[in-house]
């Protein structure tokens, strides 16, 4: 498949097998380099085993359960060909809102993205196709596809998310008898255990991925680039069940991809954000686009000082000094949504704040109060929502009753005046005038951010 699409003809080619292994939460830990027009560090992916390979798996479990048996045993005995890394914490643990967040680095390795087929040919990876295919999976590896574009993996690997202190709690039902295998199955419990823990136990949830996120990797995994997907694969693993449900993958972005914009805001200081187009985030980190893949996030990203990172978190992030001139930001999301809802924005921005805050209060208040009666007791009788499970704000009563939710306002220095005057206005307004028609705003918060005329698309906006 080539590099190019035209907007017109061609729609993104959607590659990730999340019918086998589908992204529950990732964790991302990235450093912004403005020098070098590079985003860099790791992300974690936790799975959870895909519905079509639950239902294939289900039918014939019996009768291939000697058949993993016996390659168990035969894998036993067999060398490890992959070699063990110890991961080094560079970067000092913060606390955010009761969540420890560590940066971590290790040495890159050399990747060139290479074409799919001369890739798979050299690697003796074959197609995502033929290495899911449940019946024959005796024969070959099972191969994890994710979506991925104009990005430089360095390496990926195994979490032993078995290894992270207070874990004990989600493998009091296991029983480990010292084989490799058991303790493979160990790590997947764990996952799955965490990944499906109910939706009030969210913040618990939050602080268990962050945790796991940190823990050593366990083994490197093998994985080769295309145009447009990352496939890794571990070596003797046949199924999806089997194949490690926490990953760590080490990168770097690319100055010209495709997902992020280096440019200048209006005052003439440098900046970066994401577009949203033409290819979404695949370039901005490895995930899964198809519409049944909806996650949760949680990321900290370190820049230096003077720049202000903001997210499409559910927090409104304060920086925290990590050195002198390093800040880390952190933001999370509780509610499930597509990749490519994933947004950044990085730049010498500044807090728009209205000179009276008097006045302000009363101009949301007059708002809220202003809503006729029976538009308020509607909101009380809204039908049950047939989502999947998570913190949902059209539950909590408070939040089904808040017309105006919490905002800021961020632009360059030079518009500072013109946004305080005209724009700080017009929120409180847009957003009661947005709750009178469509109800309960789903998000908990709203980031405003005044970004360059060269802004190429508003799918992301």
């Amino acid at each position: 498949m080539g590099t190019q699409l035209d907007p017109m003809k061609d729609d993104l080619p959607l590659m990730a097998n999340t019918s086998y292994m589908l992204v529950k939460h990732y964790v991302l830990d990235l450093d912004v380099d403005f020098k070098s027009k590079v985003i860099e560090g790791s992300i974690v992916l936790f799975f959870e085993t895909g519905s079509q390979y639950r239902k294939t798996s289900s039918a014939g479990k019996e009768s291939c359960q000697s058949q993993f048996d016996e390659t168990c045993k035969m894998r036993a005995s067999e060398p490890c060909h992959i070699p063990m890394i110890s991961m080094s914490t560079c970067s000092s643990k913060t606390e955010y809102n009761d969540f420890a967040v560590s940066g971590e680095e290790e040495e890159a390795t050399s990747d060139e993205n290479s074409n799919h087929s001369n890739n798979e040919q050299a690697s003796g990876i074959s197609s995502s196709k033929d290495c899911c295919d449940i019946e024959n999976h005796g024969n070959k590896d099972f191969l994890l596809v994710l979506d991925c574009c104009d990005l430089s993996v360095l390496k990926v690997e195994e979490v032993d998310v078995a290894a992270v202190s207070g874990i004990e709690k989600f493998t009091r039902s296991a029983k480990l008898t010292g084989v490799s295998k058991e303790l493979e199955n160990l790590r997947n419990q764990i996952v799955h255990e965490l990944v499906t823990l109910p939706a009030d136990h969210w913040k618990e949830q939050l602080s268990y991925f962050t945790h796991c996120s940190q823990a050593p990797g366990c083994g490197e995994l093998l994985f080769s680039t295309g145009t447009w997907s990352l496939e890794i694969r571990k070596s003797g693993i046949q199924t999806p069940a089997d194949f490690p449900h926490a990953i760590r993958i080490w990168y770097k972005t690319k100055p010209e991809g495709r997902s992020v914009t280096w440019t200048t805001d209006q005052s003439g200081r440098p900046c970066v954000y994401t577009m949203g187009s033409p290819i979404n985030n695949r370039a901005l980190f490895p995930c899964q686009e198809p519409p049944i893949a909806l996650s949760t996030w949680q990321a900290s990203v370190r820049t230096a000082a003077g720049f202000v990172v903001l997210m499409s978190g559910e927090n409104s992030a304060k920086p925290v000094q990590l050195r002198e001139d390093i800040f880390s930001w952190y933001y999370y999301v509780s509610m499930p949504m597509p990749a490519s809802t994933f947004t950044i924005a990085v730049g010498c921005w500044q807090e728009v704040r209205q000179k009276s805050f008097k006045q302000t209060a009363a101009i949301e208040t007059n708002i809220e109060c202003s809503l006729p009666s029976s538009q308020t007791d509607f909101r009380w009788h809204e039908e049950i929502c047939g989502h999947v499970e998570y913190p949902c704000r059209f539950q909590n009563p408070d939040a089904r009753l808040q017309a105006v939710i919490p905002y800021r306002v961020f632009a360059p220095w030079c518009l500072m005046e013109s946004c305080e005057e005209y724009l700080l206005q017009l929120i409180p307004q847009c957003l009661s005038a947005a709750y009178a028609t469509l109800g309960t705003h789903p998000f908990s918060r709203l980031d405003v951010l005044i970004v360059p005329s060269n802004f190429s698309s508003l799918g992301m906006a």
